[in-house]
C-alpha cells in the first residue's frame, strides 16, 4: 500500500492492503492513511459503513490482513481540515513523554485526556502527539480511560507495533494500576475472577457488568496503605477488559473513589470534600519483554491524587 496524496481524498479509493499493515488495526491504518483527518470523523465513516473490508462493513478494531482489499470513501476537505488541536495541548504531551527508543515512545497521560480522538471528542493523546512530532511515526498500541492518567505506550515502528500488541493479546505484559478504594478490603490480598459483558443503554451511554456469558476477566487487588475510609490499592491485571478494574471493584463492594460511572454518590461526596475531583486511578507500571530486551515503564502518583491521600491521612484514624 503506497503513500496517498492529499488530491485522492476527493475521491473513492480502493486499496490492497500490503505486507506492513498486515495485522494493523483499521482506525490505525485510516488515520496513518488519512494525515490531518480527525479521528471523529475517521470514526463516523466507520460507523456509518462508508469503509469496507472485502466490501464489508468493518469495525475500528478489525485486524487487517494482508491482501485484504480496502474501501475508502471521499473526505472533504473542508472537514479534514476544520480542527486544530488546542493551544498548548501538542506542547503538553510533548512534555509528559518519560521513554523513547526507536521502537516505542512512552508518557505519562495527564487525566483528563482521552487516548484518541471521537465520540465528540477531536483530538486525543495520539493526535496531540502527531501534532507535536509530525515527522514521527507514531501508533496508539493500548488505550486507558479518559480520567485515567499513567503510562500510555506508542510505537514508532511496525515491529514494535505489532510485536507489543500481541504481548498484549498472550497476556504477556504486566499492567499494574493504583486506585482508592471506597473502604477497606477484607483481606490484604483480593482476587476477582468475574466475567464482564458489555451493553449499551438507552441513550447511547456503555456500561460493563459482571455477567456469566460474558468474557473472561481477572484482576489482582492488594492494598498498598490503609486510610480512614479507604485503601490505597494496586491492581494488577490478568485481563484487559474495558472498565475492568473499575467494575470489579465495583463488585467486590468496594468502588474507586471518584467514579461517577460505577461507584457510590455518597462516597464520591465525601472524597469530593477531600479535593478529589476525578477518577482515582493511575497506570503506574508497565512491563513486557520484547526482542530479547525487557522493559519497565513507570509514571509516579500525580500530585492531585496525592494530595487527596494527605488529606485522608490527616484525619483520626
Amino acid at each position: 500500500m503506497t503513500a496517498t496524496s492529499r488530491a485522492d481524498f476527493a475521491g473513492v479509493r480502493t486499496l490492497a492492503i500490503g505486507p506492513e499493515r498486515d495485522g494493523q488495526r483499521l482506525d490505525n491504518c485510516l488515520a496513518a492513511l488519512l494525515k490531518g483527518v480527525p479521528r471523529s470523523l475517521i470514526y463516523r465513516l466507520l460507523r456509518t459503513g462508508q469503509v469496507r473490508v472485502n466490501g464489508k462493513r468493518a469495525k475500528p478494531d478489525t485486524r487487517l490482513a494482508e491482501g485484504d482489499l480496502l474501501r475508502i470513501p471521499p473526505v472533504r476537505t473542508a472537514e479534514r481540515d476544520s480542527a486544530a488541536p488546542p493551544s498548548g495541548q501538542p506542547e503538553r504531551l510533548a512534555a509528559a513523554v518519560i521513554y523513547e527508543d526507536r521502537d516505542f515512545l512512552v508518557i505519562d497521560k495527564p487525566s483528563g485526556i482521552a487516548s484518541h480522538g471521537g465520540s465528540g471528542i477531536s483530538h486525543g493523546a495520539i493526535e496531540l502527539l502527531r501534532a507535536a512530532r509530525p515527522r514521527d511515526h507514531l501508533e496508539l498500541v493500548h488505550r486507558l480511560d479518559r480520567d485515567t492518567s499513567g503510562v500510555l505506550v506508542f510505537a514508532r515502528t511496525r515491529a514494535g507495533l505489532t510485536g507489543l500488541q500481541a504481548l498484549i493479546r498472550e497476556g504477556a505484559t504486566t499492567k499494574q494500576y493504583l486506585c482508592l478504594l471506597d473502604g477497606r478490603l477484607p483481606r490484604a490480598r483480593v482476587d476477582v475472577n468475574a466475567p464482564l459483558r458489555k451493553s449499551v443503554l438507552q441513550g447511547g451511554e456503555r456500561m460493563v457488568r459482571v455477567a456469566d456469558d460474558g468474557k473472561a476477566a481477572l484482576t489482582f487487588f492488594r492494598e498498598v496503605e490503609r486510610y480512614p475510609g479507604a485503601s490505597l490499592v494496586e491492581a494488577t491485571l490478568g485481563t484487559g477488559r474495558t472498565h475492568q478494574i473499575r467494575v470489579h471493584a465495583a463488585h467486590i463492594g468496594h468502588p474507586i473513589a471518584g467514579d461517577d460511572k460505577y461507584g457510590d454518590k455518597a462516597a464520591n461526596r465525601r472524597f469530593r470534600a477531600l479535593g478529589l475531583k476525578r477518577l482515582f486511578l493511575h497506570a503506574a507500571r508497565f512491563e513486557f519483554e520484547l526482542g530479547g530486551k525487557a522493559y519497565g515503564f513507570s509514571a509516579p502518583l500525580p500530585d492531585d491524587l496525592r494530595g487527596v491521600l494527605d488529606a485522608l491521612d490527616a484525619q483520626p484514624r
